[in-house]
């Protein structure tokens, strides 16, 4: 009787979200997991909150003198290494990153910029030390900044290896994950690849570049774009061979959209993925198996296990961003939401 029931309804196989109590109402839209016990989040009014327990315990606290700053990305390092980044006009001292080494007891302002037009999107580490942000267009290109030192400091990649955009191109930071970087060493090789995702206009657009400090290309996906509507998260396998794209209109959640797309070749060429299901905007992707790819966004969450070709719907759930690490998946959204999901 048992193996009926399984055989006619396989997704009682399939665990659902286990919700957290994160204690905080701020809205999250940034989270990083550093294995299956570590788990970073950042928010609106400065807040932050971490686990260091699997979520059976989450400690919640504002950074002094941030409390108006948006936290729309984290990258977290260790239990005790993280850092923010705070997306807004710089012109209104929204532009910050900060960076701790004790757990949050303290946090140290690591950059900030005040010139107009920048407003950071998402941010993304190759290992401890070096890193990229962008923000965006300024003067027609993204605006780029690299570090070598952890974020102590941090110097803007000249505009002329960056691909000029499009008129009304700009990005999201909706999940953390416009920008990913993928890096390994291949025999004699250091490989550092870097992807930026776009929306605005057209069609959503991925530029790429092998290194750190390389030269930018640009394709274009099959995701439609406009003036809310594009690219809005990225997921790359740990080669940077594979990856996935999706998006969608953040003005209208819940439309069926062309909102996934797949690349074979670290992103030289894109290809339509079947749209997911539940449709609508999706915001990130996160692996929770080697098969296993879980799509987050305000209009419901589902998974593939055959790289974007079938989907299947998990629940209605609104997240905005997922990290996933060891077997687990943490999403992130409204209101101080966190849940998490295992295999």
């Amino acid at each position: 009787m048992k193996l009926l029931w399984l055989l006619l309804f396989p997704s009682v196989l399939f665990a659902q979200w286990q919700p957290q109590t994160s204690g905080t109402d701020a809205n999250f839209r940034a989270v990083s997991a550093v294995s299956r016990k570590v788990v970073w989040v950042g928010g609106s009014k400065g807040t932050f909150v971490r686990t260091t327990d699997g979520g059976k315990t989450w400690q919640a606290g504002t950074v002094p003198g941030a409390e108006t700053c948006d936290f729309r990305d984290v990258q977290a390092f260790s239990a005790t290494e993280a850092i923010l980044m705070a997306a807004g006009p710089a012109e209104k001292g929204q532009a910050r990153l900060y960076r701790t080494s004790n757990g949050g007891k303290t946090w140290k302002l690591i950059y900030q910029t005040g010139q107009n037009g920048v407003f950071f999107d998402s941010m993304d580490f190759w290992n401890r030390w070096e890193g990229m942000v962008f923000s965006d267009p300024v003067g027609g290109t993204w605006y780029v900044m690299t570090t070598t030192n952890g974020g102590k400091t941090w110097k803007r990649v000249s505009p002329d290896r960056l691909p000029p955009l499009q008129p009304g191109e700009a990005a999201f930071a909706a999940s953390g994950t416009s920008l990913i970087t993928r890096g390994y060493k291949w025999r004699t090789h250091n490989y550092q690849r870097a992807w930026i995702a776009s929306g605005g206009t057209g069609k959503g657009r991925i530029y790429s570049t092998p290194s750190i400090d390389g030269n930018w290309q640009v394709t274009e996906t099959t995701i439609p774009a406009g003036p809310t509507a594009g690219i809005f998260g990225l997921w790359f396998d740990a080669t940077g061979e594979k990856g996935m794209a999706v998006g969608g209109d953040y003005k209208n959640e819940k439309a069926d959209w062309a909102n996934v797309a797949v690349t074979t070749d670290a992103g030289k060429t894109w290809t339509a993925g079947t749209p997911t299901n539940p449709p609508g905007l999706k915001e990130g992707v996160g692996r929770l198996t080697s098969k296993r790819l879980i799509v987050v966004g305000p209009s419901g969450t589902g998974y593939t296990d055959d790289f974007g070709k079938t989907w299947t719907k998990i629940d209605d759930s609104a997240f905005h961003a997922i990290s996933c690490e060891s077997g687990r998946c943490w999403a992130v959204g409204a209101k101080g939401a966190i849940a998490m999901m295992e295999e």
